[in-house]
């Protein structure tokens, strides 16, 4: 068992609080937006053994459990993450699996590198996700029903928003949501900014449900991810919740700190309130223009006490431990595992963890847990 180091991102979006808060540690006054815990080529994490990239390329085996490694190879399958949002993330979407490889083939036959700001796939493989809130989160997840979102951008009033108002209630539902999606995209630039301008001052006039999109527009003035944001569910989770986030789903999250898990992926396509590159016709391919409940999960517990978050990925596996007291919990998987602690003071194996801090297990390790906190659970399904 190895305990982690982690390297904190400092994207802009990033809270400057949220996380110097979960690990006590004094702000640093720049964005700290994501702690990534995991093998990710781009930041892995750190063991007394070496990198867990490294660690985990000396025996993969004996790390990861054969089952896994004839399952998903020689790697850890998930990144995980604790990420904290000061502001609002892109408006993005992920492919699926045919889609990420056909367009990584494709981005490689035509020589794009891999660190290119136009590229949009950065390696062969899916990122579906899913975040669990800690506090309070905002996010955006799924299409609205057309005529929902036809209401919601009459309500502002603003004259120029009246043919997406009038094609979103005489379309069929997936028409009407690609001809307004592509409609915002491809509008001219000037134009659109002052659309978003006359609607940014409308939400902060009316407030209430048009509030999210009046601080979206004070992050990212005249950008058109504005308009488009109002396509979307709007989702507060309260901590403990969580959102599965699969292929094609548009999505954002504003503002509010979680733990985040996904396939081991960096495909990101994107739809607004960013200055990165935008592929629309890419875009548009990959994208589902269904009307969708949000879906909030809440964990189900199994007998033994253990919390689990339930999705159709098998990459990943997401679940927590509400410990309260010093009975020692077996926590032996024979998968691999990362344990991450968010509250109070649990001991695992020789090691005591405060929030924030997370160690790896390798797979059939004999590892038991105890004290009073809670413990996260990251592993995967063979």
């Amino acid at each position: 068992m190895d305990r982690l180091d982690n390297t904190v991102r400092p994207y802009a979006w990033g809270s400057t609080t949220a996380i110097p808060r979960l690990l006590g540690t004094e702000p640093t006054g720049e964005p700290q937006a994501e702690m990534w815990m995991g093998a990710h080529p781009g930041a892995p994490s750190r063991t007394p053994r070496g990198t867990l990239v490294e660690v985990i390329d000396a025996g993969p085996e004996r790390e990861l459990g054969a089952e896994a490694v004839a399952k998903f190879g020689p790697r850890l399958p998930f990144l995980l993450k604790i990420l904290a949002a000061g502001a609002p993330l892109s408006l993005q979407v992920h492919p699926d699996l045919a889609q990420a490889r056909e367009g990584f083939a494709e981005e490689e036959r035509r020589g794009v590198p891999v660190d290119a700001p136009d590229r949009n796939y950065k390696d062969a493989n899916h990122k579906p996700e899913l975040i669990c809130a800690l506090t309070e989160f905002d996010g955006l997840c799924g299409f609205r029903a057309p005529a929902e979102a036809a209401a919601l951008l009459d309500g502002l009033g603003v004259g120029s928003l009246k043919p997406y108002v009038d094609l979103l209630r005489a379309q069929p539902e997936d028409a009407a949501l690609r001809e307004v999606l592509t409609a915002i995209l491809t509008a001219d630039r000037a134009e659109m900014a002052e659309t978003v301008t006359e609607a940014t001052a409308a939400c902060v006039r009316l407030g209430g449900p048009y509030t999210p999109y009046a601080d979206m527009a004070r992050d990212y003035p005249g950008d058109p991810g504005v308009i488009a944001a109002m396509l979307l569910n709007h989702v507060r989770l309260q901590p403990g919740e969580a959102l599965f986030l699969g292929a094609g789903i548009p999505h954002a999250y504003l503002d509010g700190l979680g733990v985040e898990i996904m396939a081991n992926s960096d495909n990101v396509l994107r739809c607004g309130l960013t200055p990165k590159h935008i592929d629309v016709p890419e875009l548009l391919r990959v994208v589902r223009f269904e009307a969708s409940d949000p879906g909030v999960l809440r964990p189900e517990a199994t007998p033994d006490g253990e919390e689990v978050y339930e999705t159709p990925i098998d990459e990943f596996r997401l679940s927590r431990w509400v410990l309260p007291g010093e009975t020692a919990r077996d926590l032996t998987l024979a998968t691999p595992q990362i344990l991450l602690c968010t509250a109070g003071s649990v001991r695992v194996g020789e090691d005591g963890l405060l929030p924030g801090r997370s160690v790896f297990v390798p797979a059939s390790e004999k590892v038991e847990a105890s004290g009073e906190g809670t413990l996260f659970r990251a592993t995967v399904i063979v």
